[in-house]
């Protein structure tokens, strides 16, 4: 049907029109093609999870853009873990920031709070896909042959750049756990007041009784 259309299209001399309609099909395709290759990446949604998420408050809708952003953000992550163990340079900058530990702490707690989501939007569409593109970027120059002064000088410049990304991925994992840390600060809080009062009456009843005695 389509072939006929265009062919008709073609014999009419409609130039501009074909082009529109040839478009159109290829961008139609192409989206099809993407929808597909997104959805085999994606895991199948067990009943556990499902309840996880409405429990939440999530509708279908943004339970169906959360499961996507996530999957895009572990293939991130998978690869940056690649990517910074594989030079000895990189290694020791993931050691010393807890580079790759941060952003699996941050995956692992929007997957625990998909509510959160929002607050990770840096760590997602910047932080993260700047670190994987700068030290794939940083592991394409290192495998030159052949290297001269400039090209030591562009690793380290680089090397510079991805340990200061590194430690705003770190800062990302921080903001999404700071509530947690608030709430478990006035848990202590209300622990410490308890234990007093629990001394307190301890103290009086202890008072209480040598008063008694006497």
């Amino acid at each position: 049907m389509t072939l006929t259309i265009i062919s008709l299209l073609f014999v009419n001399g409609d130039f501009m029109t074909l082009l529109m309609i040839a478009w159109l099909i290829y961008l139609i395709r192409f989206l099809k093609g993407r929808r597909k290759k997104t959805t085999k990446s994606i895991p199948s949604l067990t009943e556990e999870k499902s309840q996880h998420y409405y429990d939440n408050g999530m509708t279908d809708q943004q339970i169906d853009f959360f499961r996507e952003t996530m999957a895009h953000t572990k293939k991130l992550i998978v690869q940056l873990e690649e990517n910074m163990a594989a030079t000895s340079k990189l290694r020791a900058i993931d050691l010393r920031n807890d580079t790759v530990k941060a952003a699996k702490g941050t995956f692992k707690e929007l997957v625990k709070e998909p509510r959160k989501l929002h607050k990770a939007d840096q760590f997602l569409y910047t932080h993260l896909p700047n670190l994987v593109d700068l030290t794939g970027k940083y592991l394409e120059i290192d495998g030159h042959d052949l290297k001269n002064k400039a090209t030591y000088q562009a690793l380290e410049k680089s090397a510079a750049v991805i340990d200061d990304v590194s430690l705003l991925l770190v800062a990302d994992y921080q903001a999404i756990v700071a509530d947690d840390l608030e709430e478990l600060d006035i848990e202590i809080a209300i622990a410490k007041q308890n234990m007093a009062r629990e001394k307190e009456l301890a103290s009086f009843d202890s008072d209480t009784e040598k008063e008694q005695e006497n």
